[in-house]
């Protein structure tokens, strides 16, 4: 046990220091003023079954205060809830930017629906706009009235091809407040934001609830069809635009918000396990690694310390307790973003280990037939 506990203890001493200090929430946009000419923009929002957040976040969009000509192109996704009808009534009533609402019918073989509502939703704005920047935004997120503004400075200021924030997202009940803070943070793990944001980074991802895009980078990366079946479409995006020169930038929202509700633990269940086999590429070998990796990272810090204060040994107890207050430690400003009370922070192994749940029943539902399952679809791996 003094081996696990020592080797917990240097993981979280190189997750402080070596991980590209994932844990800090300070990466906002970059420093930015105004251009001298402000570019057009096409806003893209696939929706599919959205008639519930749709009054929370679609008005905010159209209220956009951007000095440039911009429009709203939303794309209803085979919707059955009177989605791009409800999109038509906001619209009328609230007034604000141009919104045109389309219907593009089943995706292809081979499509995503998200991707394939993207592809007409950009292919139409071509048309009508011939806009040199794309919003691609899900139908649950909010923007402030400067968003599309911010973006656009931030963008431009740095010349950057892609600019993508991660919306800020509910955290009203038990379980939404236990696992929503525990999902950015462990984003950032994975990818952290000092490094997509370096110059020449390797690691690229975006955040696809909030993504500002060069249309011409779009273009030379081939979005949306070089992606077309991807399940997690925003760090494959991110990767495309990377991959073919373009300059990518990833961060925290201040003014960015996700209205969806996730009352219950079954639909944060589902949020996760729905593609968190797809990031393991469907790979067993990824997921034993990874399943092993947060035993040893996450639950052995406080099963050490247990066992040492129960078998009376100190050296055990004290490399479990010091590895967890590590552990603590890097999880609070991510609890600070998301204004939430410092005492949960040691509840992160729990935390983790229903993530490591969902992750083996995402596996499972794939080798099911029923792996990737969203909103009526179901998608396989590629």
């Amino acid at each position: 046990m003094e081996w696990i506990g020592a080797g917990s203890l240097l993981a979280w001493v190189w997750l402080l220091l070596g991980q590209g200090f994932f844990w800090r929430t300070d990466v906002r946009l970059p420093a930015r003023r105004d251009p001298e000419r402000w570019p057009s923009v096409a806003v893209v929002v696939p929706a599919r079954d959205e008639a519930e957040v749709l009054p929370h976040s679609l008005p905010s969009l159209l209220a956009q205060k951007y000095p440039g000509r911009a429009e709203v192109f939303l794309v209803d996704d085979g919707s059955t809830d009177g989605t791009g009808a409800l999109a038509r009534e906001l619209a009328a009533e609230r007034g604000g930017l141009p919104l045109t609402v389309s219907s593009p019918g089943e995706p292809e073989p081979g499509w995503t629906g998200k991707l394939w509502a993207v592809r007409q939703g950009i292919a139409l704005a071509r048309l009508r706009v011939g806009p040199e920047y794309l919003l691609l935004t899900d139908a649950d997120i909010a923007h402030e009235p400067d968003s599309l503004r911010e973006l656009v400075a931030a963008a431009r200021s740095a010349d950057l091809d892609l600019v993508s924030q991660m919306a800020r997202l509910r955290v009203v009940t038990f379980w939404e407040r236990l696992i929503v803070p525990a999902f950015v943070y462990f984003f950032g793990q994975l990818y952290p934001f000092r490094w997509v944001n370096r110059p020449g980074a390797r690691t690229a991802a975006a955040a696809g609830g909030c993504v500002l895009l060069r249309l011409d980078a779009a273009e030379r990366a081939g979005i949306p069809e070089s992606i077309r079946h991807a399940v997690i479409d925003d760090v494959k995006l991110a990767r495309a635009v990377q991959r073919h020169g373009g300059t990518i930038w990833l961060g925290l929202a201040d003014r960015v918000d996700s209205v969806r509700p996730y009352p219950r633990l079954a639909e944060l269940w589902r949020m996760v396990a729905r593609s968190a086999y797809a990031q393991l590429r469907h790979r067993p070998q990824l997921l034993l690694a990874t399943a092993a990796g947060l035993l040893l990272v996450y639950l052995a810090p406080p099963a050490a310390l247990l066992a040492g204060l129960a078998g009376g040994d100190s050296t055990v107890a004290a490399l479990g307790g010091a590895a967890w207050l590590v552990m603590s430690g890097t999880y609070l400003p991510m609890l600070r973003y998301y204004r939430q009370p410092p005492w949960t922070a040691p509840l992160l192994p729990f935390t983790a280990l229903l993530y490591l749940l969902m992750t083996v029943d995402s596996a499972v539902q794939h080798y099911r037939g029923r792996g990737a399952a969203w909103k009526g679809r179901t998608y396989g791996p590629r």
